[in-house]
Parts: structure tokens; sequence; C-alpha cells
């Protein structure tokens, strides 16, 4: 399916789209040395996070939508070198309104995040 949406997102800060279905996206994270917030290699968590979003956002896949509001947990640490998938799919559609539940996993499939993403669909662009 094309991707409709986010089209200039940074893969090397967000990921890379790997399947877009509709209602559904999965996209990829390889986490780098700039994400570490210590020297431990302990990635920031926005990193993780913007994942989950631009999952969700490619689940909704309209060129309008936005993020309204996120309910999220971070379930595990994420190291610096770990290669993490986002799994999204829209689990309640109320028109302009959709619920896109999101769970992004670390390499050995244990759950590093979770979260319900708010997303919405304008009628035009949030900058017009």
């Amino acid at each position: 399916m094309e991707q409709r949406t986010h089209r200039l997102t940074n893969e090397r800060l967000v990921g890379r789209p790997v399947r877009i279905e509709p209602g559904k996206a999965e996209v990829e994270l390889l986490t780098t040395e700039e994400m570490a917030v210590d020297e431990y290699g302990l990635v920031h968590g926005g990193f993780t996070f913007g994942l989950a979003d631009y999952a969700a956002m490619l689940a909704v896949n309209e060129p309008t939508v936005v993020l309204g509001k996120a309910e999220v947990r971070f379930l595990k640490p994420v190291k610096v070198g770990e290669r993490l998938i986002a799994q999204a799919e829209i689990k309640e559609d109320l028109g302009r309104k959709k619920m896109v539940d999101v769970n992004v996993f670390n390499e050995r499939k244990e759950k590093v995040f979770e979260g319900t993403f708010h997303c919405y669909v304008l009628e035009r662009h949030v900058l017009e």
C-alpha cells in the first residue's frame, strides 16, 4: 500500500516503514549512538515514542492525520544498537477519530513499549 502521510519523515530518527496495509503498519528502527543519554548506551525514550507515533500515523495513512493524545507505557530499557519494530493497528474507527494500538518489540521479541494513540484526520492540514 502507498504511504500517504508523513512522507518526509527522517528514517534515521523514527524508523523505516516495513509494511503498510489498511488499518495496520509496521516500522523498524535501528538505534544509534546519537540516541544515547549516558555512557551505558541507554536510548532516550523519545526515540521509541517517535517510532510508535510514526507507526500509528502510517496505520491511519491519511495525509492530514495528527496525534491528539497518547497513553503509553515504557516496559523495558532500549540500548544503542538494538533494532526495534513497531506494530500498529487501528482498534477503533470513529470516523475522523481513530484509536491505534502500538506495540514495540526489540530483536529478542521482548515488548519494550505499548500504547494507545488517539489520532485525528483533519479536513485540512493542521498548519493551513
